[in-house]
């Protein structure tokens, strides 16, 4: 089977599989999404401070940047 002859085709079809997937997927009932409570996200510190990460290193220059 030459692929070339067909690939009108192969993308007609394509595009048709696409659509109704879509369509389906949009007609399903979200189940429980209404009604459920919001998540809520907590991160324990326990008190400790952030950590910070300081990077002290000094810049290339042009010609250091050619080089690479």
């Amino acid at each position: 089977m030459n692929i070339a002859k067909h690939m009108e085709t192969i993308f007609l079809a394509s595009v048709v599989i696409v659509g109704a997937t879509g369509i389906a997927s949009a007609a399903v009932e979200r189940i429980g999404h209404d009604t459920a409570e919001p998540k809520v996200y907590a991160v324990a510190t326990d008190g400790a401070p952030m950590a910070v990460v300081k990077v002290t290193a000094k810049r290339l220059t042009a010609a250091e940047k050619a080089a690479l």
